[in-house]
């Protein structure tokens, strides 16, 4: 059985994925968001929406218009978050690169979430750069969740060996 871990204490200009809501809130960002992806733009934005959610990083939502509509192709698989709803995936494909699964959308979100309707959220690991006003975001450990970590936010950080009863 995983105890909780100690909370890392923000320090100026930063915040604790540990104050962020359960269930998770959603708000409007005009950070400059860009995913690259094979040395190209994949995405590029200043209207994304973020989610947060207790014990995880923020996750970007990119509006469809501001994502290279050539870059995603629809893929067959599909989740379900108990908050937001039901999940499709893309894969995300930029020359003769492609990674399947690499960002997902939630075409039908559930009451709460109408913001992310149709934005496209990626997973920071499986794309060469996802960037947060230039900075370089890390991708939470474990690979199952999509939330980027930038020096504004502070874990620890759900994902890891040992954290899935947190």
């Amino acid at each position: 059985m995983s105890t909780l871990p100690q909370r890392i204490q923000p320090g100026p200009g930063q915040e604790s994925v540990w104050d962020y809501p359960r269930p998770p809130r959603v708000e409007a960002c005009a950070r400059h968001i860009q995913v690259i992806y094979n040395g190209q733009s994949v995405a590029d934005t200043r209207r994304a929406v973020r989610v947060l959610e207790t014990s995880q990083a923020p996750v970007y939502y990119i509006p469809r218009a501001d994502v290279d509509a050539d870059c995603l192709e629809a893929g067959q698989r599909v989740t379900l978050c108990e908050w937001k709803g039901h999940a499709n995936y893309f894969a995300v494909v930029a020359g003769a690169r492609r990674v399947e699964n690499a960002a997902w959308t939630y075409h039908e979100p559930n009451a709460g979430y109408e913001a992310i309707r149709d934005h496209i959220a990626f997973y920071p690991q499986a794309m060469d750069q996802c960037l947060v006003d230039g900075e370089p975001a890390t991708a939470m450990p474990g690979g199952f969740y999509g939330g980027w970590i930038t020096h504004e936010v502070v874990g620890p950080f759900k994902g890891g060996p040992g954290t899935l009863g947190w």
